[in-house]
């Protein structure tokens, strides 16, 4: 029988889990982590458009190509459709560094 997946942690959880292992209060610790989110958000729509956590994550902006109108075929009937043309756009991508590859 297959094990029951657990839960990912809350915002909650993850505040209390923080505070109990630094001793800081769960006021002190979301400050932190409030403060965090608004560098992430600075360095990414503003900054250079990467943010590293040192040896976990690196954040980044990825530039997607414009495609252009293409003809293609419907996998379920086989019939030919035209696929509509996208513009170029800007998505956040999410690199898991060493450190956090080796926990795996």
């Amino acid at each position: 029988m297959a094990k029951k997946a657990e839960k990912p942690l809350s915002k909650t959880d993850i505040l209390n889990a923080l505070a109990e292992a630094t001793g800081h209060s769960r006021k002190e610790v979301g400050g932190v982590i409030d403060a965090l989110e608004a560098l992430i958000a600075a360095n990414i729509s503003k900054g250079p458009g990467v943010f590293n956590l040192p040896g976990l994550l690196k954040i980044y902006v990825h530039e997607r190509p414009a495609t252009k109108e293409r003809m293609g075929r419907n996998p379920a009937t086989g019939e030919e459709i035209k696929i509509a043309a996208r513009a170029a756009k800007k998505v956040v991508k999410v690199r898991a560094l060493k450190k956090l590859k080796d926990l795996i």
